[in-house]
């Protein structure tokens, strides 16, 4: 066999697009796993939906956020998300031709991530919801007001745009050099944190999906196996939008905002900031 050329390394964008699919193919398999183990199996509750179960969901997804940040941030600076990909291009300099393969990667690991979770829940989800309905739907996609209480699309929208800009600012925050950001390779596990934080805050009106390509590629993942409801909510409404729309519009309204308070203000190094002073 012939030894690699280390002077001819893989091309750096499809090193990328595959850490973006690993690391949002992690998310899904914990935080969809987790909904369908509760869900579906009704393991953790009897009956199932109680606070425990609200309670191991928050940190499922938070946890997976913290995996696959882990998985593919040396490759990709890990924004398993279009709308991290998206402010980041808006307002830190990000290849803006990178945006719509990084989108792509993103939602095609989400989706990947959710066949899987559908494929090892067969029976258990056949169980719980024979015909496949909303009942089991919220597994893979999100529903307003998850699917219980009465909020409207426009309501989950709003819900969507709130939600994503918390997140993006505290991103934004947690990330950035200049400010005070978490020390010894900790900035994933502060980020899954944000994350369970917001679960457990904001996850009322609408799931919290604060992500496009975690509901659109799982909500295409259910569709093509079974949920033929999925692009509606559970009024009969078109709703599959409002994951998509709500967290990019948030995550430009918090990385703006983020960039007016706080960015503008921050101190940038001088010239003599790391500089051994000279001997006296």
């Amino acid at each position: 066999m012939t030894a690699p050329n280390r002077n001819h390394p893989r091309p750096a964008l499809l090193g990328e697009l595959c850490a973006e699919f690993a690391g949002t193919m992690v998310l899904i398999l914990f935080g969809c796993g987790v909904v369908a183990q509760v869900v579906a199996g009704g393991a953790l509750t009897k009956p199932p939906g109680g606070l425990g179960a609200h309670d191991s969901i928050a940190w499922a997804w938070g946890l997976g956020v913290t995996f696959g940040v882990y998985v593919s941030a040396r490759l990709s600076g890990a924004h398993i998300n279009p709308a991290v990909t998206l402010a980041l291009a808006t307002f830190r300099g990000f290849p803006w031709r990178k945006v719509l393969p990084y989108t792509v990667a993103q939602t095609l690991g989400a989706f990947i991530g959710a066949l899987l979770v559908r494929w090892n829940y067969t029976e258990a989800l056949a169980h719980a919801d024979p015909g496949h309905t909303v009942k089991t739907q919220f597994v893979f996609s999100t529903l307003p007001g998850n699917g219980v209480l009465p909020v409207s699309e426009w309501g989950a929208l709003r819900d969507q745009i709130i939600g994503t800009a918390i997140l993006m600012l505290l991103i934004f925050a947690v990330t950035d050099v200049l400010n005070d950001p978490p020390k010894a390779n900790l900035g994933p596990f502060i980020i899954g944190l944000i994350v369970v934080a917001i679960g457990m805050a904001w996850g009322a009106d609408a799931g919290y999906a604060i992500n496009p390509a975690r509901d659109f590629g799982p909500r295409l993942a259910s569709f093509l196996t079974g949920y033929h409801g999925a692009w509606r909510d559970q009024y009969g409404n078109f709703y599959f939008w409002v994951p998509i729309v709500g967290p990019l519009v948030g995550g430009l309204v918090g990385a703006a905002l983020y960039k007016v308070l706080i960015s503008r203000y921050l101190p940038v190094p001088g010239p003599e900031v790391g500089r051994v002073p000279p001997p006296e």
